[in-house]
């Protein structure tokens, strides 16, 4: 039952990598919501538009939705293909390349996408789904699925199961399992929220260009212990 098993020195870089991520994706979703008014951070909403539209037998007009999903897939495969690559030629960078990748997307969006709010929501949807794709992937990677950062639905179905079993299991070990657990969880909740709240304080200023204050957090994670917060329990395994 405890498949989420969490030793002390994981459980640190799990509480460090899900506070910079999940920061990260609460000030995507609120960014992405206030500036085109998509779901960019996950695609379940997306299936539940899509039929929508189906039902209404609008199928053309459903089509976007299917494209959001294909890119927020997109960057999953990207993500989990550079990793493969670059881990078998420089295990010390691999999981920093999709952090890379989804810090020059953010800031490129940030910096010259503005115009296509009015003009090519989608263009800056497709974007934001893509790096959350790639977000996503990594961390789930990373941490043995113990982790996701860019959606909330699973991570409360999760905190509400072990909640609960804190009235059932009762020995020492299964406890510290548990607290571990529950401790992670709201981590990820809490600093999804405080992003979200970033990013609203400061999308009436700066607009898409908050995504840059995003692009920082991710930068300060990725150099943090000389990147070591990123791969060092799956590095330690693979040996």
């Amino acid at each position: 039952m405890f498949r989420h098993r969490i030793g002390k020195r994981s459980l640190e870089t799990s509480i460090a990598l899900a506070s910079f991520l999940s920061c990260v994706a609460g000030m995507v979703n609120v960014v992405g919501f206030l500036a085109i008014q998509k779901l960019t951070t996950n695609v379940t909403g997306h299936f539940a538009f899509f039929m929508k539209e189906f039902d209404q037998l609008r199928f053309w007009d459903g089509l976007i939705y299917i494209y959001y999903i294909l890119f927020f897939l997109l960057g999953a495969f990207v993500s989990n293909t550079t990793i493969e690559i670059v881990y078998r030629k420089n295990k010390r960078y691999a999981f920093s390349v999709p952090i890379v990748l989804e810090i020059i997307l953010l800031v490129c969006t940030g910096l010259f996408l503005h115009p296509f709010i009015h003009t090519h929501p989608n263009i800056i949807a497709f974007i934001l789904l893509f790096t959350m794709g790639l977000q996503n992937a990594l961390v789930t990677k990373i941490s043995f699925s113990v982790i996701r950062t860019t959606h909330l639905t699973g991570l409360f179905t999760d905190l509400g199961i072990e909640l609960s079993q804190l009235f059932f299991y009762n020995s020492p070990e299964q406890k510290k399992q548990l607290t571990d657990s529950i401790k992670l969880r709201f981590t990820i909740i809490f600093f999804f929220f405080i992003g979200g709240v970033i990013a609203g304080l400061f999308y009436n200023t700066f607009a898409l260009k908050t995504l840059i204050i995003a692009a920082v957090i991710l930068f300060v994670g990725l150099i943090w212990k000389n990147i070591k917060l990123l791969f060092y329990d799956y590095r330690t395994i693979k040996k």
